[in-house]
This record gives structure tokens, sequence and C-alpha cells, in this order.
């Protein structure tokens, strides 16, 4: 236990210092790659829908059981060598699954552009981390889309790696990664995927569950500590959380929205085709680009206070037993 909250607390140091160099091979690819593959064996075996369905799942359980295995693995051959080796790996191993600086790069990139008056690059900026058409976008759609993405990703990048990285170190963040990775590449609710994904998507909806509502809180709690507003906050968690289509997102978005003033959601338009997602918060003030780096101080906050927490806990777990 102590040697986990230890690990937690460096990986998340580590993250925040350097995040994901490119020269570094990321676990992420070469799930990706495996994924791939899965997919076109499962495709090629599968003759009807319900077979595809069937087979969907076999991508989370030969991909997450299989990543957790492997991971465990090399943990304990490194080990063998020395203990300090096996723990510098996990420690590298858990901060890859993090994304605390990638996440703050990203919206701060937005950030830079709409300060500068650069709109066609805050436009391409925002392309690069959102599905949606962001070609026509005004600077409150900018803002609201770079808003929404880090705060939906406060959950999915960093809380959730670190809650299963405390309850089962590197080998379960590793897997919990296996599980995010399955639903960016074939969760989707569309014709191609909606068989293929059914086991996927809902696999990642539960591994959230529970980091999700705790990003909630803690928001709310960082809120208060930069003098947000805390009370609409929690008030626009508790009314709009559960409209969001998402069971999960809902809560970071609902939570950052009601602490900064603005209201998220809205109407998007995907590959030209127009959709529209539940209102969260209320239009206090105009989303203006100030309102990223509001969501980016929520973001370091909530991780921060969670990673801290988190370690404490554990610390105090092995002490008591």
């Amino acid at each position: 236990m102590i040697g986990h909250a230890y690990f937690i607390i460096c990986a998340y140091i580590l993250d925040c210092i350097i995040g994901d160099p490119r020269w570094i091979p990321h676990p992420v690819i070469y799930m990706g790659k495996a994924i791939h593959q899965l997919e076109r064996w499962v495709r090629h075996m599968a003759k009807t829908p319900r077979q595809l369905k069937a087979g969907g799942f076999l991508l989370p359980l030969v991909l997450v059981v299989g990543a957790c295995a492997l991971t465990w693995g090399v943990l304990r051959l490194l080990s063998l060598i020395h203990p300090a080796v096996a723990a510098i790996f996990e420690v590298i191993l858990i901060a890859t699954t993090i994304a605390t600086k990638g996440l703050k790069d990203a919206g701060m990139e937005v950030y830079r552009h709409l300060q500068a008056g650069n709109m066609p690059e805050a436009r391409k900026a925002l392309g690069m981390i959102v599905g949606r058409d962001t070609e026509h976008l005004d600077e409150p759609e900018i803002v609201r889309g770079t808003v929404e993405t880090v705060a939906e990703n406060i959950v999915d990048a960093i809380i959730s790696p670190l809650f299963y990285a405390a309850i089962g170190g590197a080998p379960l963040a590793i897997a919990y990664r296996a599980v995010n990775t399955l639903d960016s590449m074939v969760g989707y609710k569309n014709e191609k995927y909606e068989n293929l994904g059914f086991a996927s998507a809902r696999l990642d909806d539960l591994a959230n569950w529970i980091p999700a509502r705790i990003t909630a809180v803690l928001l709310v709690f960082v809120a208060w500590l930069l003098r947000l507003d805390a009370r609409r906050a929690w008030r626009t968690v508790r009314r709009d959380a559960k409209e969001h289509p998402s069971p999960n997102s809902g809560y970071p978005e609902s939570a950052v929205a009601g602490a900064l003033g603005v209201r998220l959601g809205g109407h998007n338009v995907y590959k030209g085709i127009a959709s529209f997602r539940a209102y969260m918060g209320e239009p206090v003030v105009t989303l203006r680009a100030e309102h990223i780096r509001g969501t980016t101080w929520l973001m370091y906050g909530s991780s921060a206070l969670f990673a801290v927490l988190t370690a404490l806990l554990l610390w105090v777990i092995s002490v008591l037993y």
C-alpha cells in the first residue's frame, strides 16, 4: 500500500512535468494496433450482426486481460532483477496512463491562438482534440468545445487511471487504459460499430462510473478553493449531469459549467450532420478565452487533490493494517 501511495504521487508529478514525449513509445500505440488486428479477426469470423455483437465481447476480454497480465508479468521479472527497477518502471507505466500535461497543453494551445486573434489556428487546434466540425466556429463556440473536452477528460485522462492505479498498481491502470482505448476506437453508436463496439462502450461506462462522480465532488471543492461559484457548481451537477448522453461525462462538464458560470452543450456538427447535446449550466457570462484557463486550473486542482488524498488514504491503510 505504501508503495502504491508513492507510485501515484511520483507518476502524477512525472506526467505534469514531462507529459508524453514523442520519443518514448506509448502503450496506447500498441493497444491501438492490437485492437485493429482483433477487429479484423472478429469481422472475418462473424457472419451476422448477432455474431458480431458476441464477437465484440472478445475485444475487451483479450485486450484488457492481456494488457493487465503482460504488465504484471513484466513487473515480476523486473523485481527479480531489483525491486527498485520494478518500482521505477511501474511509476513510468502509471505516468503513461494519465495525461495531465497533454490535456493542459491542448487546451492552452487553443487559448493562445484566441488571445492572439488567430481564429483559423484556434479552429485548427480545436479540431485536433474534438470530433465536431470546427471550420466555421466563432470564439464562444471554440471556447465551448475546448472547455467541454478538457472537463470531460479530467475523468478519462487523469482521475480514472489514478483510481485504478490506487487499487491495483500499474497492471490495473494499464487495463483501464486498454478499456478507454477500446471505447475511443470502437465504442461508437453508428452502423459500423453498433454491434462490435457494444461491449467495449458499456465496459468504459462502467469503469468510469465511480471516478466521474468523485471528479464532480472534487471540482466543486476546488471551485470553492479558487473562489469560484462552488454552490452553483454543485447545483448544476445535481440538475444537469444526468441530461448528458453519456452516463459519466455530464458530471465533470456540469461541475465546470456551474463553477465558471457558463453554459456548455448545444448544437454541434459532425461531418456536416447537426446534433444537439443537452445544455449544462446557465449562461451567467459569455464564453471567452479566459474560461479555458479557468478550466485548466480546475483540472489541475481536482487531479492534484485526488492524487494527494488517494496516496494519503493508501498510507493510512498500510499503517493500520
